[in-house]
């Protein structure tokens, strides 16, 4: 049901705005080169130059940021390999500190850790 609102909202949005159109579109196609692959880089570089021509600022400073480190972006398009299982334990580690507000010690924060 919620998929069908999402889409049902997209069509709206795309009929009212011709940019939404075409920003739709191209972060479809970014999100077809998530999945790795062999060749994502090449299709990387396709997409960019489609950005570019396109009259999205926000879509060309994200691919100002993708070009500063093109070996990673092109590492994480082609390459099976990931480290999601160490971001997630990182982001875990970070929300616990938040929510103890800097009060307790390292050997608090171990604790909550472990219990987890």
């Amino acid at each position: 049901m919620a998929r069908r609102l999402d889409k049902t909202q997209r069509h709206r949005l795309t009929k009212a705005c011709p940019e939404m159109t075409g920003l739709a579109r191209l972060t479809g196609e970014f999100a077809q080169l998530l999945t790795p692959a062999e060749g994502n880089d090449a299709k990387l570089t396709v997409w960019i130059t489609a950005v570019r021509s396109t009259d999205l600022p926000h879509l060309h400073s994200f691919t100002n940021g993708l070009e500063l480190d093109r070996a990673a972006v092109d590492a994480g398009l082609t390459t099976p390999y990931h480290n999601g299982r160490t971001e997630g334990v990182n982001t875990r580690t970070k929300k616990i500190m938040r929510q103890m507000h800097g009060r307790a010690g390292f050997s608090l924060l171990r604790h909550r850790i472990l219990l987890q």
